[in-house]
């Protein structure tokens, strides 16, 4: 059996040419081509889309900006067949605002806080680890880590500044401007009865997560995921100007699940890719297993009311978001559009940055076209 490749450094990362690794180089051209051309309509000053534009529909003070933001590069990306390089094209060493992307880190972390025991059953309800008051409500009460990862709790509250109620109604099938019910009220169902993407909702869990692990996330992220996959060391993970909490006498920030608001993740593609190729190994690297097969496993598990959503990554399971991609797939999929793409039976990951989000699949389908075993 071939010993499966993984990178060193970014310098030592081995490139193969498309027909060594068994697709059709001019196809794959296509498909770059393809993602160039299609360029996101976001404005590449990502403060200006998020303000002017009202990105998420959001007048003030709710749509105010409280996290770091900086301006985006020009469309980049990568595409990897057995983990080696065999196509890229724009600035993929920037880092970039990566968008809810990190969802699907926390949803790591989550993993990580699971292995260890710190976190001992996602069914559990999440006030039995964490006592901070955002969970004492009746309804809040019954809600478990199952149901915060999976985007089904129906958490009600405010927290940064920030009301769930922001997010309610809301539809990521309609275009911000178009979903005109969202951030109106409507009545809550029963925790793990209905999915519905809010990120405050998402920065509840984050919170949840650095109380149980009683450190900044992105510390455990570094220390248990990106030394030992061989990032690089300018990533960078925030939260917001407010989200400041003291744990055992230290200040520490609770960084957010995107950067609906600012902040959220800033990284390169390369690093991206090396965290597809990780879940696309089913979290071992080089030997070591660094996330459970017990994570794994409930990371890409459909969601009992959504078919296409498990532990914060997006599945394909009903082959209706991308007719084009494999349903076993699955990705990490942030605003703008930011994709990490994983498919774990054909050994491909790719990582899409700035694309138009209706065109990922014309660029999935570009791929699929150009692979011959």
């Amino acid at each position: 059996m071939t010993t499966p490749y993984y990178p060193k450094t970014n310098a030592d990362w081995e490139v193969q040419s498309p027909e060594v690794a068994g697709l059709d180089p001019a196809a794959i051209k296509t498909a770059i081509d393809y993602a160039i051309a299609n360029e996101s309509s976001m404005d590449r000053d990502v403060l200006k889309a998020l303000t002017e534009k009202r990105a998420f529909a959001e007048p003030p003070p709710w749509g105010d900006i409280i996290g770091p933001t900086r301006p985006r590069e020009a469309p980049h990306g990568l595409v990897l067949r057995g983990g080696r390089i065999v196509a890229q094209w724009g600035p993929v060493e920037r880092n970039d605002i990566t968008f809810s992307v990190a969802k699907s880190l926390l949803s790591i972390c989550a993993g990580l806080l699971h292995d260890d025991g710190l976190i001992p059953d996602f069914d559990a309800p999440v006030r039995e680890l964490v006592d901070d008051g955002g969970f004492e409500a009746p309804h809040n009460h019954r809600i478990t880590w199952r149901h915060l990862l999976q985007q089904t709790s129906e958490w009600e509250g405010t927290l940064w500044g920030k009301p769930d109620v922001i997010d309610r109604n809301r539809d990521l099938a309609k275009d911000p401007a178009e979903n005109l019910n969202k951030g109106e009220e409507r009545e809550l169902s029963a925790p793990g009865s209905f999915w519905e993407y809010n990120d405050v909702r998402v920065n509840r869990l984050s919170l949840a997560l650095m109380r149980v692990a009683r450190r900044p996330l992105p510390d455990l992220f570094r220390e248990r995921i990106m030394e030992p996959i061989g990032a690089s060391q300018d990533w960078e993970w925030h939260g917001y100007e407010n989200s400041w909490v003291e744990i055992d006498g230290k200040r520490m920030q609770s960084v957010s699940g995107g950067s609906h608001w600012g902040g959220g993740v800033f990284i390169n593609s390369l690093d991206q890719a090396r965290i597809g190729l990780l879940m696309q190994r089913g979290g071992v690297w080089e030997g070591r297993r660094l996330l459970s097969q017990a994570y794994m496993r409930e990371a890409i598990s459909p969601c009992s009311v959504y078919q296409d959503y498990g532990f914060m990554w997006w599945l394909n399971r009903s082959g209706q978001r991308l007719p084009h991609a494999g349903t076993e797939g699955f990705c990490a999929v942030g605003f703008g559009s930011n994709i990490i793409w994983v498919e774990p039976k054909l050994d491909l990951v790719a990582v899409v940055r700035w694309i138009e989000r209706e065109t990922f699949d014309g660029f999935c389908q570009r791929v699929m076209a150009a692979i011959r075993d």
